[in-house]
């Protein structure tokens, strides 16, 4: 059954989009708040409006909700690619390949991290809800890497807390467009919901704090291969901020890169790889770091740089 929620307009919101508005009052996605005024299911003093439209203090706004959607449960199937980096009774961590989420969402049908695992009779955590049970992190189904997963209660209470307060060490390597100025410096910028286009992400006004660090690996003529520390971790940081810089991800044609040197390379999506990822074990406390190797699509565009053959 669809619920109706009813609310004045706070004072902080009067003059902003209703679309914005919506999202920020109800936590639901920009997307889906576009959506929602584009059916008519938004009114402001019983009138339809405009997702553009400004909102005024006072205001009442009237939001009629869809019906909350079951998440999809985890389908237990081998994935070809998913290597066991490590694993015992508290953490288990994965090389996960291009193409396989970390765990089911509304509208992914693909395989995943959760599902694989199972398949391959590893015991997961059961914290956590119920479709992404043991997941402490997340990878982006584009970007391949080292990735754990909690194998205990134990786990996932200990590294679902280092997550949140950043004391884990993420490192990433990343092929981007053109020479970084400075070769190794710091990204600052607020990351939130692109404004038009409410499927990506963009450096706004509006968004959270966002803080990437990088140094420059490799310099070739058209690209330069980037170390990339993440001191938060927001969707899509990466190929964000180095977008924002004008140096996109090569491969990356969601954030502008050139799909001329993408088919030169051989990508056929963004080189980004989670190379290392450094943690405090649940047990004992003992640092680990856990390294995932570059996989072939990504070593041959490297390999085709380096032979100066670009």
């Amino acid at each position: 059954m669809r619920q109706s929620r009813t609310l004045p307009v706070p004072e902080g919101l009067a003059g902003m989009r209703v679309d914005a508005a919506v999202s920020k009052l109800l936590g639901i996605s920009r997307t889906l708040a576009a959506e929602l005024v584009a059916d008519g299911d938004v009114t402001v003093d019983g009138h339809v409006v405009g997702k553009s439209d400004k909102l005024v203090d006072g205001a009442l706004l009237d939001v009629v909700l869809p019906e909350p959607k079951k998440p999809p449960m985890p389908k237990e199937e081998l994935v070809e690619g998913l290597d066991i980096l490590y694993s015992d009774e508290d953490v288990i961590a994965v090389n996960k390949p291009v193409g396989v989420a970390a765990h089911p969402t509304v509208g992914w049908e693909g395989p995943t991290v959760v599902g694989g695992l199972a398949a391959a009779g590893f015991r997961i955590s059961t914290s956590g809800p119920p479709e992404r049970k043991g997941i402490v992190q997340r990878l982006d189904v584009g970007t391949s890497g080292v990735m754990v997963v909690a194998a205990s209660e134990r786990g996932y209470s200990v590294l679902k807390r280092a997550f949140k307060e950043r004391t884990v060490s993420k490192t990433y390597h990343a092929l981007v467009q053109g020479h970084m100025d400075p070769l190794q410096g710091t990204i600052e910028a607020p990351i939130g919901r692109h404004p038009s286009s409410g499927w990506k992400f963009a450096v706004t006004s509006e968004g959270k704090h966002a803080v990437t660090h990088y140094e420059t690996l490799e310099a070739f003529a058209e690209a330069s291969l980037l170390k990339i520390h993440l001191e938060t971790g927001r969707t899509h940081q990466i190929r964000v901020h180095t977008s924002a810089m004008n140096h996109p991800c090569c491969g990356d044609p969601m954030y502008g890169s050139d799909p001329v040197l993408a088919k030169r390379l051989g990508l056929t999506r963004q080189w980004l790889h989670a190379v290392t990822l450094g943690f405090q074990h649940p047990a004992d406390g003992r640092w680990m770091e856990i390294t995932s190797p570059y996989p072939p699509d990504l070593q041959h565009a490297l390999d085709v740089l380096r032979h100066g053959n670009c």
